[in-house]
C-alpha cells in the first residue's frame, strides 16, 4: 500500500470513529438553514415571528396580518485542537497500525467524549430552559420524574415528534428491569432514546489549555460547580449545533520537514447553543 492511500484509508477510519461515537451527532441542525454572519466566527439562523388569527368579515373579508422574518446570531463557541508525531519506522514495525491505532484512539477516547461533554453542559446551562434536582435511585422514581418532564412539555405545547432521551445507562437500567407496562410505555414518548456514559454528563465542564500547569494533559473535568445530569430531553429543533470544521490533518513523513514521521493534527471547530426562543424544548434532570 503506498503511503498517499494509507493516509486516505486513516481519515476514513477516523471518520466512521467519530460517526458511530458522538452520541450528540443526533442534534446537528440542518446546515442549509444557517448562513454566514458579519463576522467569521459566527452564523445566523431565520427566526419568524407573524400574528395570530383574527375575525374573518363577511363584508370586508379578512384582516390584514404582519409576517417578520429576522436572524438569530450566534457565534462559534468551541474550538480546541492537537498534534501528535508518531516515527516512520515505528509506524512500520507494527504493520501500520502505530499511527491508525493512535489516530482513531484518540477521536474515540478523548476528541468525541469531550465534544458530548461540552454540547451537554452548553445546552443544561442555557437560560430559560427547565430543570430539576432529584436523586433517582429506583426504576419507580425514574418513571416519575420523566413523565413530569413529559407533562411539563406538553403543557408548553414543545411538538412530540423529534424528541430525543439522553439518560444514563444505570437509570436506563434501572427502569428497564421494572419490566412493567408502564417502565415500557415511558420510552414510548420519545422518536429516540440515547444512553450517554456518566463522565459526558455534567451541567458544567472545565476545559483544560493544554499548556497551564496541571492542565498540559488537555481534556476535560466536571466543573467544581457541576452536577451529573441524571437524564435530559432535548426537542431537536431546540439546538442549534453546527460542526464548521472536525477534520483530521495527516502529515506523512515525505511531507515532514522537521522529522521522518507521521504527524497527525486534529482540529474541531464549532457551534453548541439552545435556540432564543425554543428553550421550552429542553428539560434537564441533575443530581442535588
Amino acid at each position: 500500500m503506498n503511503i498517499i492511500a494509507l493516509g486516505k484509508k486513516y481519515a476514513a477510519l477516523l471518520d466512521e470513529v467519530y460517526k458511530e461515537s458522538a452520541v450528540t451527532a443526533v442534534l446537528e441542525s440542518d446546515s442549509s438553514l444557517a448562513r454566514a454572519g458579519a463576522n467569521a466566527n459566527e452564523i445566523v439562523i431565520p427566526k419568524i415571528d407573524m400574528d395570530g388569527l383574527a375575525d374573518y368579515s363577511r363584508n370586508s373579508g379578512y384582516v390584514s396580518g404582519d409576517v417578520s422574518l429576522s436572524w438569530e446570531t450566534a457565534a462559534f463557541n468551541y474550538e480546541r485542537g492537537r498534534m501528535f508525531t508518531v516515527d516512520s519506522m515505528d509506524n512500520e514495525e507494527t504493520q501500520n497500525t502505530a499511527f491508525g491505532r493512535l489516530a482513531g484512539e484518540f477521536v474515540r477516547t478523548k476528541a468525541v467524549p469531550e465534544m458530548d461533554a461540552f454540547r451537554f453542559a452548553q445546552i443544561a446551562s442555557a437560560e430559560g430552559i427547565s430543570s430539576e434536582e432529584g436523586v433517582i435511585d429506583s426504576g419507580e422514581a425514574a418513571v416519575i420524574a420523566i413523565r413530569k418532564a413529559v407533562s411539563e412539555m406538553d403543557e408548553a405545547e414543545v411538538p412530540r415528534e423529534n424528541r430525543i432521551l439522553f439518560i444514563t445507562p444505570t437509570i436506563k437500567g434501572l427502569v428497564d428491569d421494572m419490566d412493567t407496562i408502564k417502565s415500557k410505555a415511558v420510552f414510548a414518548d420519545f422518536d429516540r432514546v440515547v444512553t450517554v456514559p456518566q463522565t459526558r454528563f455534567y451541567t458544567s465542564i472545565k476545559l483544560n489549555d493544554g499548556v497551564t500547569e496541571g492542565e498540559t494533559g488537555g481534556g476535560y473535568s466536571k466543573a467544581d460547580d457541576g452536577r451529573e445530569i441524571n437524564f435530559m430531553i432535548v426537542h431537536k429543533g431546540a439546538v442549534l449545533q453546527f460542526t464548521k470544521h472536525a477534520v483530521p490533518k495527516i502529515i506523512t513523513p515525505q511531507a515532514n520537514p522537521d522529522a521522518d514521521a507521521w504527524k497527525y493534527g486534529y482540529r474541531s471547530y464549532g457551534l453548541c447553543a439552545v435556540a432564543a426562543n425554543k428553550a421550552a424544548g429542553v428539560y434537564v434532570h441533575h443530581s442535588v
